[in-house]
This record gives structure tokens, C-alpha cells and sequence, in this order.
């Protein structure tokens, strides 16, 4: 009885597990939950802690044993999605940008995105001009400090927050004059807000950047926003086509296209290619999900989406959330007294430093950082010019390709080229899974080097500081064409081509095939059966079905028989 005891207990605690979940604060939030739990109850869970209504533009993040990045599905258990041994561990982040922060209905779900965004600052995803950053920075000292009060804040106050990758003692002192002498008198509510506005109105608002290579091997980042898809290169915005224009997402392999209208005569083609099949599909995902949630007008409308346009291959995937227009009129029906905030200002942070009061912090260390890292100030007019063309393809004239920079001249009065900052789009940790202990970070800090352009002077410094890592060779543009004659990508030829249509064909007669037998089969039965239908009473007086019947179905049925009714007595002799 004991040992009936033990054993139930133990089978019950295999199916619970422990999990931990790091939110936007840094604080974390650990429960225990069954093995065949779903995402949806963790994220019920967690929104239920943080007391948050309008929780739809959230979502949690994980990272797979290959160290790559993915989005909890809340209909699929976690356990399965998670591939791996518990304890998990996972990040509640923002997944969705609201279009308009204002907009949001409760202080504190602008809150929480705050965080996010000045996360996304720190981490070099939101990337600004210098005019933007330092007004940026001083509201994020105005939200956490308050007011500018000489008896606490020393002369050099504002060099104890690090508000970015990498700053300048000018970027400072004009962070602590606009501190200073602009936002007297602002509540935090009220300089968040002001930062979420300024924030969603430069491009790089809502990048969450996945690094890839066009098809002439040169680095880019794309990304989905509340507007659109963005491709960066450089310090440059060179694609940017709105959610109405795009028609279709797909992706093969490491293969990844974005079909586009952009005129009623003008189609589009982009082909970029992920570094593994595992973050092209991922890319593929977050971009069927961004397109659903901005573009249609309720989730009624949302259809299975197939990542490929040959026939049965690829994967399927539908989005099974609401939509932006859903969201909004769900929160308008919010009413109850606002949640109080427990702003986490002064608790020290291991991934965003900026809220912490003591000397600068980071987990990247100081000469790889200026490695990776041109400094807001210094911005170098090299990188102006450096922003590479990506090809593209026009499917109204034919196959073949058009250079970006006639795109560009195309789109101007669209603004599908613009500049977004002084420096080049380099984001610390695009390409990071998280949560990120120290060694990853420096793993992927190495690999991420080979993504950004940078000037002669900058490509000595990060040999210097990397020279020390073994795979920190691939780093820099002098060394990128030894490499690239291995690893660039190229398009298909014609003979791929030629292949994947026969395939396809094949696929689509064995098919066929396969249906026109279960059809015959079908059809047998029905003749068979008792049914009084017309249609069925002429097969049946025809000779060649009396024949059919005679020498091939009644034997067959009563071999069928005889061997079942043999089954049935040996399992009931047994």
C-alpha cells in the first residue's frame, strides 16, 4: 500500500515542473506547472501577476537547445515546444508594438512597454539620430530620478546611466542640460509617455531585427513593425513596403521571400537568406503573425498560411490570437481603477543597466563593446555611403533583377530609403537567445561583427580587441570575400528550379492517384450497401458490376470473414 503511495506522488511530480520567467523589470516570476500545460496558462499566469488587462500585445520568449529564438504558442503544450529538461526559462516580452502608445488604454501597459522600449534603446534596436537620442535619454533620467536637484546629483550625474550601447561625454552633457532645464515638473507617467510618443516616431520603432544576407551576401536586418516590413542595411532603411502592399510570406530552407504590390502594374520579389533553416522559419513565423495582428480587421478572418507554393510541401501555420482593431475595442471596455505600479527604478538590472544608480553595467565587456559599437557622437560619414543595394526582383518584366538604387529612386515619395541614424544598424543582441548568460553574449557579439560595416580604423580596433577569440576572424569587411566565396548564398539556378517543378508535378499525380483510389473505394462500398438511390441501382444492373460482384467482391468478404472470425477465437481462446 506504501509502495502504491510512493509511486503515485512520484508519478505526480513528473508531471509538474518548475518555471521561470524573467519579465520586463528584470525581476522574475517562478510557478510550478503540469507537463501537459499549454502556453496560454503560463501567460494567464503571469498577466494575472503583473494585474495587466490588455495583454495581447505581449508574449513570451524562449530559446531552444540550438540557442535559437522562438515565440511561446499559447495552444501548444510548453513542454513539447520547449525541447528541453525543466526548470524552463523564458522572457515576457513586448510582441506586438501598439502603432500609437497613447493610445493604450491603462498606465500600466505603457509602462511595460516602456521598458521595452528603452530596452530596445539600450540594446541598439531602436536606433536614432543624436538630436533623438539625447532627448530620449533625458526622459527616460526625468521618469526614473525625477526632477534635476543639485544636492543629489552631482556635476557628470547622467554618466552613471547607460542609456546605450556605447555614448560620448558631449552625448551626456547634453543629456543632463535637457534634464535639466526641459522636463522640470514632468511626472514618470507623463515622461513616459513623451518617450513612448518620440519613440514611435522614428523608423526603427517595433524593429525586432533578424539578421540575413541579401543575395549578393551582404548583411542586412529585417524586421516587422506596426507599419510594415523594413529591411536596414547600414545606417539605412533601403526596403519598406506597408502591410497592404505585402501579398505573401514564404520561405524554403535558408530561403526566405516577401511578394509585394506596391503599384497595380508593379510586383516585387525580395530574397534574403537566413543563417539557418531553423531562423528562416522563425523569420517566416514572426512575419505571418505581424501581418495577421496589423492588417486584418478581426480574427475571424485568419486563414492557415503555407510557407511554400509547391504543391503538399512546407509548413503550415495560423495565427491564433486576436487583431490590433480586436485589441483596441476591448480595451475602450476597461473599466476599473488603474493598478498601482511598482516602477522598479532603482533595482539594479543584469540586461538593461540604464535603471541602476551605480557605475555602468553590462555583460559585454568593455573592448568588445567598442568593437561592436561605433559611438553615437563619432558617427562616421564613411557609413553614409556604405548601405548596400539589395536586388530585387520584378515579376511585370520578366525575371530579371533590378538593382536596389532604382528602387529607391522609385520610392522616394514613399520614403522606402531613409536614413535612421548617424551610425550603422548594429543591435548587440539581434542575434542573441534569450535570457543570455555572458558566454553566449560574447559568442554571439563575435558572430554578429561579420553583420556590420565599419570604417578602416574601427576594423583594426575589433581585431585587436577579438584577436583573442577564434571564430572573431570572420569580423570585419577586409576579410569578408575570403570567406564569402564558401558561404554566400546564391540564387537558384534554373536546374533547381526545373527540379522543384518536377517534383512538384510528381507529388501532385501521386496525389491524384491516391484519391482517385480511395474514391473507387468508396464508390464499391456505396454499390454494395443497402442504399436505394437511383444512381446506384443503374451500376448495379450493369453485367460488368454483377461480374465485379460474383468473382471478386463475395470472395474477397468472405475470406475477410473467415480470417476475422479466426481472430475472434483465438483471442477469446487466449
Amino acid at each position: 500500500m506504501l509502495s502504491r503511495l510512493m509511486s503515485s506522488s512520484i508519478r505526480s511530480l513528473d508531471r509538474e515542473c518548475n518555471c521561470t520567467v524573467r519579465l520586463l523589470d528584470d525581476s522574475e516570476y517562478t510557478c510550478t506547472i503540469q507537463r501537459d500545460a499549454k502556453g496560454q496558462y503560463l501567460f494567464d499566469l503571469i498577466c494575472h501577476h503583473l494585474n495587466l488587462l490588455e495583454k495581447d500585445y505581449f508574449g513570451i520568449r524562449y530559446v531552444d537547445p540550438d540557442k535559437q529564438r522562438h515565440w511561446l504558442e499559447f495552444t501548444k503544450s510548453i513542454a513539447k515546444q520547449m525541447k528541453s529538461q525543466p526548470p524552463f526559462t523564458m522572457c515576457l516580452r513586448v510582441k506586438f508594438y501598439a502603432p500609437d502608445p497613447a493610445a493604450l488604454r491603462e498606465e500600466i501597459t505603457r509602462y511595460l512597454v516602456f521598458l521595452q522600449v528603452k530596452r530596445d534603446l539600450y540594446h541598439g534596436r531602436l536606433l536614432c539620430k543624436t538630436s533623438d537620442a539625447a532627448l530620449l535619454a533625458a526622459y527616460i533620467l526625468q521618469a526614473e530620478i525625477g526632477d534635476y536637484d543639485p544636492g543629489k546629483h552631482p556635476e557628470g550625474y547622467s554618466s552613471k546611466f547607460q542609456f546605450f550601447p556605447k555614448h560620448s561625454e558631449k552625448l551626456e552633457r547634453r543629456i543632463a542640460d535637457i534634464h535639466k532645464t526641459e522636463l522640470i515638473g514632468q511626472s514618470p507617467e507623463t515622461s513616459e509617455l513623451n518617450f513612448l510618443q518620440k519613440a514611435q516616431m522614428l523608423e526603427t520603432y517595433g524593429v525586432d531585427p533578424h539578421p540575413c544576407k541579401d543575395v549578393s551576401g551582404n548583411p542586412a536586418f529585417l524586421a516587422f513593425t506596426p507599419f510594415g516590413f523594413t529591411v536596414l542595411q547600414g545606417n539605412r532603411r533601403v526596403h519598406f513596403l506597408k502591410w497592404e502592399e505585402v501579398t505573401k510570406l514564404k520561405f524554403e530552407a535558408k530561403t526566405f521571400h516577401v511578394y509585394a504590390n506596391q503599384q497595380e502594374d508593379k510586383k516585387i520579389i525580395l530574397t534574403y537568406f537566413a543563417p539557418t533553416p531553423e531562423a528562416c522559419k522563425h523569420l517566416w513565423k514572426c512575419g505571418v503573425e505581424n501581418q495577421a495582428f496589423y492588417k486584418l480587421e478581426k480574427s475571424s478572418q485568419v486563414r492557415t498560411v503555407s510557407s511554400s507554393n509547391l504543391f503538399f510541401k512546407g509548413s503550415r501555420f495560423r495565427y491564433s490570437g486576436k487583431v490590433a482593431k480586436e485589441v483596441m475595442e476591448q480595451s475602450a471596455k476597461i473599466k476599473r481603477d488603474p493598478p498601482e505600479i511598482h516602477r522598479a527604478g532603482m533595482v539594479p538590472s543584469r540586461s538593461c543597466p540604464s535603471i541602476t544608480h551605480g557605475p555602468r553595467l553590462t555583460s559585454v565587456p568593455r573592448t568588445r563593446r567598442r568593437a561592436v559599437h561605433i559611438s553615437i557622437m563619432e558617427g562616421l560619414e564613411s557609413l553614409r555611403d556604405s548601405a548596400h543595394s539589395t536586388p530585387v526582383r520584378s515579376v511585370s518584366h520578366g525575371d530579371s533583377f533590378m538593382s536596389s538604387r532604382g528602387q529607391m529612386v522609385d520610392r522616394s515619395e514613399a520614403g522606402a530609403s531613409a536614413i535612421i541614424s548617424d551610425e550603422a544598424y548594429s543591435p548587440s543582441d539581434s542575434v542573441l537567445p534569450t535570457p543570455v548568460t555572458e558566454h553566449r553574449m560574447e559568442m554571439a557579439v563575435a558572430h554578429h561583427l561579420n553583420g556590420a560595416p565599419r570604417s578602416v580604423d574601427d576594423e583594426k580596433e575589433s581585431r585587436a580587441g577579438a584577436a583573442a577569440q577564434g571564430h572573431a576572424a570572420e569580423c570585419g569587411p577586409r576579410r569578408r570575400p575570403l570567406r564569402m566565396g564558401r558561404s554566400r548564398p546564391s540564387p537558384p539556378s534554373e536546374a533547381e528550379e526545373l527540379n522543384k517543378f518536377v517534383l512538384s508535378v510528381l507529388r501532385l499525380f501521386l496525389v491524384t492517384i491516391g484519391l482517385l483510389f480511395a474514391l473507387l473505394l468508396l464508390l464499391i462500398m456505396l454499390t454494395e450497401s443497402d442504399l436505394d438511390i437511383a444512381f446506384l441501382r443503374d451500376i448495379r444492373k450493369t453485367p460488368e458490376f454483377q461480374q465485379f460482384h460474383v468473382e471478386y467482391f463475395c470472395p474477397l468478404r468472405r475470406w475477410f470473414a473467415c480470417k476475422i472470425r479466426w481472430m475472434g477465437g483465438f483471442l477469446i481462446s487466449k
